[in-house]
């Protein structure tokens, strides 16, 4: 007696058990690669457009020609930087700007140094509430000083003064610079002062051989907003520099704007010749502010 043949039944995945349907046939999850792909870089290239078009369209202003309505600067151009550096005077302006927002950088750094050291490292009474009186002030608008300063610097003749435009950045500037120097100084061990200390250095040859060298992201980025500050300030060089010899380049791009008219490639290139310093500012320091924002993280 034969048995008739029989024939293997098809095997579906959903006869087999979870890990053998698994591996049978591998189950395409929602939004892989190509989902995640557009969800990170969709958004980062339309902040991209948002923030390159506006410097395009000032390029594109500063390069082609007057009167054209190319959207490509073609062909190229230097009249309109030619006038603004030579016919309007953006020569002295760039000069007075980089002086001033020099000894402002200059000074904000060694004076944040000093008291962002004391608030690091010393415990003294009220120290909680200067240092919140110190947040306080970055809410006080610089046009509510103006009269006061303008008043102290007319009794002093600072007015028409570079020095009264940089006292006044200095003022205004230095307490948020010596709350960054504070945290910055914190992330820096005392045991090595201590070490020091130990060896024979006083607290002063301590932090200058020792503190001092670990800081230089801290001042790369304290001494760069301080420059930056300095250099985009209008309103000050507006009040209290009158001498066109004296003004600094935002007051100089005022200058490109008359009564009825615009000369929107001379504002354009003056925005241009405004905004390289700002931006090889950046450049330089982006890399020592993710370190400063790094610095103590990892403890060893």
């Amino acid at each position: 007696m034969t048995t008739p043949d029989l024939e293997p039944a098809p095997v579906t995945t959903a006869a087999l058990p979870a890990g053998a349907r698994t591996a049978a046939a591998p189950v395409r999850r929602p939004g892989g690669i190509g989902g995640r792909t557009a969800r990170i870089f969709l958004p980062l290239g339309l902040y991209l457009l948002f923030t390159v078009v506006p410097f395009y369209w000032m390029l594109l202003f500063a390069l082609r020609p007057a009167g054209s309505t190319s959207l490509l600067p073609w062909p190229v151009t230097t009249a309109h930087f030619e006038t603004v550096w030579n016919g309007m005077g953006f020569s002295t302006y760039f000069r007075n700007s980089v002086w001033i927002a020099l000894v402002t950088l200059v000074f904000v750094t060694f004076f944040a140094l000093m008291g962002g050291y004391a608030l690091a490292r010393f415990e003294f009474r009220g120290r909680k509430v200067f240092m919140l009186a110190l947040l306080c002030t970055q809410f006080v608008p610089g046009a509510m000083m103006l009269i006061p300063l303008f008043n102290i610097f007319q009794t002093f003749d600072l007015i028409n003064s570079r020095w009264s435009l940089i006292i006044a950045e200095t003022t205004f500037q230095l307490p948020l610079a010596m709350i960054l120097m504070s945290g910055f100084v914190k992330n820096v061990p005392v045991e090595l002062e201590e070490s020091a200390m130990v060896d024979g250095c006083g607290r002063i040859r301590a932090f200058l051989a020792v503190v001092l060298p670990l800081l230089r992201p801290g001042i790369v980025a304290v001494g760069s907003f301080a420059f930056i500050g300095s250099w985009n300030n209008f309103l000050f060089a507006l009040m209290f520099l009158n001498d066109p010899e004296l003004q600094t380049v935002p007051v100089g791009l005022q200058t490109t704007i008359g009564e009825n008219t615009v000369d929107f490639g001379a504002l354009a290139a003056g925005g241009v010749v405004a905004a390289v310093p700002v931006v090889l500012v950046f450049a330089v320091v982006q890399k020592y502010l993710v370190q400063g924002m790094s610095a103590g993280a990892v403890k060893g």
